[in-house]
């Protein structure tokens, strides 16, 4: 059901706000978007076969459950553009469909991406060269889109490839959210000789139940305890008031956790 509504929520932004408005996205959904430009051809045919052969591979390589959320989500995604198509944009002002293009879309992929599908071969393509050489799928796919963002300034205009990069950047950041979520965690590393006092103080103003780690100085050679906990990031700075309280020279390292499962951190909230 999300991965429908998400690959629904992607085609109107793309077809209502973002196509009208020579605007692209990265990845195959901005190569796409600019075959679409060019040729007058309805975007969802582009969608659908470009990224076939992709999901092909990504049966071989991720597996059968990633491969056909993909293959579901791309052509629901491929079906709405489809019907889409002739129909009138929201809005013929570039910066309106940037932001409102953007946002849909980041939501829409977003959803998609959560349920464990994709709607962008790209990202195989990103995983699999990453497999060869020395660099990180999130470097690749930059690479990729840098390239897609030229191709597309000397097709479309630099106007319309410098408000897409505003789009891919606006999009990325929404999925970002979706993806893990509005309420960001932190993971959280106490090095201090109170650990007993801080432990508990931790416990009192913010009901969150800590873990001890058995550890021991490096210069020092003293064993102790060090104290570890995730917190919501609105808890941070009452946990580093907390801690500073009992000790003002306490090692503290923080963390961002993207998800967090299981025992009590989702049942118990701060007071």
């Amino acid at each position: 059901m999300f991965i429908t509504l998400g690959a629904i929520i992607a085609g109107v932004a793309l077809e209502l706000f973002l196509v009208p408005n020579a605007i692209i996205d990265g990845g195959i959904t901005g190569i796409s978007l600019m075959l679409t430009n060019i040729t007058g051809i309805p975007l969802g045919i582009f969608l659908f076969v470009i990224n076939l052969p992709f999901i092909f591979i990504g049966y071989k390589q991720v597996g059968k459950k990633f491969a056909f959320s993909s293959l579901y989500g791309i052509a629901v995604l491929s079906l709405t553009t489809g019907y889409l198509h002739h129909v009138e944009a929201f809005t013929h002002d570039k910066l309106l469909a940037v932001l409102f293009g953007a946002l849909l879309l980041g939501l829409g992929v977003g959803l998609v991406l959560r349920l464990g599908g994709t709607t962008d071969g790209a990202e195989i393509v990103a995983i699999l060269i990453s497999k060869k050489v020395n660099i990180s799928v999130g470097q690749i796919i930059l690479i990729i889109n840098i390239v897609i963002f030229i191709v597309a300034g000397f097709l479309l205009g630099w106007d319309s490839a410098m408000y897409s990069i505003f789009t891919y950047y606006i999009a990325s950041k929404v999925m970002d959210v979706i993806v893990q979520g509005l309420d960001e965690s932190k993971s959280v590393t106490i090095i201090t000789k109170q650990y007993d006092e801080v432990a508990e103080a931790i416990m009192k103003s913010l009901g969150r139940s800590t873990t001890y780690l058995y550890a021991r100085g490096g210069m020092s050679k003293e064993e102790t305890q060090v104290i570890y906990c995730v917190v919501s990031r609105l808890e941070l700075s009452m946990l580093k008031t907390v801690v500073r309280e009992i000790d003002p020279r306490a090692f503290i390292a923080i963390e961002t956790v993207s998800d967090v499962t299981g025992g009590s951190f989702t049942e118990e909230k701060a007071h």
